[in-house]
């Protein structure tokens, strides 16, 4: 039987509604209506394909000269006391909590996202205003014992700079506050240059941290800058010398286009690529804890979370039991509208994505996998929108695999595809976990204590992330966010990750009336 879907809009006049909806929601977030009509940029939503906007990009200029006054700005804001700062940012955190379910819901229509994900980004925005308010006045420096008789060493911290921030769809808003929020707080001025697919939740984010900043009051002109245009305008953020610092979040082919270019001007980066997240399920798991944990990881955003679960590495002694019940948890599931509060999957992006997946689930079929669902639904109701019911990959003949099947399962496509594999050792569970080349989140379901502590052990799991007994998608904002490997070893949100937007210097003052070297150094003059 196939899995239940939900669909509102399917009619023409359903079709304008949508867009209707659209207008009306930025013109209540303030978007000026010249923002999102007469443009380049043709925007669409997932959930029935149809053109809501055409947003105006800029060119090169444009962007050289937002650069060039977000560099002024941050020579200004950099003065303003830390505590200061984070007043801006308790602004801010309280427009987003009276704009949390119009923004939640743009976030739906734009990226497809079911609602509660979708105010849930929104709140992962509200969340981090908050810890970078309390962190405004704890931006604190050691002190150091110094081997010089009357001497204090201690370190300070120092604002960097414009902040560049490159953004992908799947989290639209969410990302930008991640880096933006702490930037700002820690003395730096940002622009932001989001994904050409969501630029309407990017002006709506706009539009309120305006109206934070127009409360605050006395803010530099071009504090916090948001830029729309093409590939050749994130470049510009890549190679701008006023720019020390880049966070940039997309794929690992991104991440390589990236990295040397900043390299080569000694530039900073954060990056947050590709994720191809495993779980490894024991024998003495809380099977339906466990299942409960894989349904969301694995299908929550269509698949298109960084952290989604990818792969499943089941103990044989319980796979016949497992398996089946996420066979019939993955049948079950409503597929349709996102903005239904029935829904748990909605549409993938776009075409693209669309093609990607099905490449994918044709190449495992060809190499000998089992695939349960993968196929395309509501074709009728949205022609040119791209549903899909998740996908269980069973990998066959695991002690000789076929090499093709051996490449899928360590490529990481973004669409809702999940691998499932078998072990017998613990240790081979381990091994598989870790031969990927990513990084970025994992988890294992177990009651065995040891297992559960070797797996977050310098011997265990690999990635940034680590989890025992709930899924790999999810992390809260207290928990610096980021992965190794191919992942880009960047970390965003919680935590230090604050001083990654500073520089750092270490300071000696004498205060006697010699001067002893370090380390023994004898160097006197007559």
């Amino acid at each position: 039987m196939p899995p239940p879907t939900r669909n509102l809009y399917a009619s023409h006049e359903q079709n304008m509604t949508i867009k209707h909806e659209v207008e009306a929601l930025l013109t209540r977030l303030g978007v000026p209506v010249t923002a999102y009509t007469g443009g380049d940029l043709t925007t669409r939503t997932p959930i029935t394909g149809e053109i809501i906007a055409h947003v105006p990009t800029i060119n090169a200029a444009d962007a050289t000269q937002a650069i060039a006054q977000a560099h002024a700005a941050f020579l200004e804001w950099r003065t303003v006391p830390a505590p200061k700062r984070g007043e801006l940012i308790r602004l801010l955190g309280e427009e987003l909590r009276a704009e949390l379910p119009t923004l939640g819901r743009l976030v739906t229509i734009e990226t497809g996202k079911i609602l509660s994900e979708g105010q849930g980004e929104v709140q992962e925005m509200i969340d981090i205003c908050t810890f970078a308010v309390g962190l405004s006045r704890q931006l604190a420096g050691l002190t150091v014992p110094s081997e010089r008789p009357r001497h204090r060493m201690m370190e300070t911290w120092h604002p960097l700079g414009v902040v560049g921030i490159i953004s992908a769809f799947n989290f639209p808003v969410a990302v930008w506050s991640w880096n933006a929020a702490l930037a700002l707080v820690c003395g730096n001025a940002v622009v932001w240059k989001p994904s050409e697919k969501t630029p309407l939740t990017a002006l709506a984010t706009q539009a309120i941290f305006d109206r934070a900043a127009e409360k605050f009051g006395n803010i530099p002109k071009g504090l916090a800058t948001l830029l729309i245009g093409d590939a050749t305008v994130g470049q510009q953020l890549v190679d701008s010398p006023l720019i020390p610092l880049v966070s940039a979040t997309g794929s690992t082919a991104m991440g390589r286009a990236v990295a040397p270019r900043l390299a080569a001007r000694f530039a900073r980066a954060i990056l947050e690529l590709g994720g191809n997240n495993a779980a490894i399920v024991a024998p003495t798991a809380d099977l339906d804890l466990t299942l409960r944990a894989i349904a969301f990881s694995a299908m929550g955003t269509a698949g298109q979370r960084c952290t989604t679960l990818r792969r499943l590495i089941v103990h044989d002694s319980i796979y016949d039991q497992l398996i089946p019940q996420l066979k019939k948890v993955y049948g079950s599931v409503v597929i349709g509208d996102p903005g239904e509060p029935n829904t748990l999957v909605g549409p993938l992006i776009d075409e693209r994505s669309f093609n990607v997946m099905q490449k994918a689930l044709a190449e495992a079929r060809t190499a000998g996998a089992t695939i349960t669902g993968g196929d395309r639904v509501l074709t009728q109701e949205n022609p040119e929108a791209f549903y899909v019911r998740p996908a269980l990959v069973e990998v066959a003949a695991q002690t000789n695999p076929h090499p093709e099947l051996i490449k899928l399962v360590k490529h990481e496509t973004f669409a809702p595809i999940l691998y499932v594999l078998k072990y017998s050792d613990f240790h081979d569970a381990l091994r598989l976990h870790n031969d990927v080349p990513q990084g970025l989140s994992s988890s294992i379901f177990t009651m065995n204590l040891r297992e559960a502590e070797q797996f977050l052990s310098a011997t265990g799991s690999d990635c940034g992330i680590a989890n025992v007994n709930i899924g790999t998608s999810g992390a809260e904002i207290g928990g610096a966010f980021g992965g190794e490997k191919e992942t880009g070893g960047g970390r965003e949100s919680g935590s230090d990750a604050w001083k990654q937007y500073m520089r750092r210097a270490t300071n000696t003052i004498n205060y006697g009336t010699d001067l002893p070297l370090a380390q023994g150094v004898s160097f006197d003059i007559d």
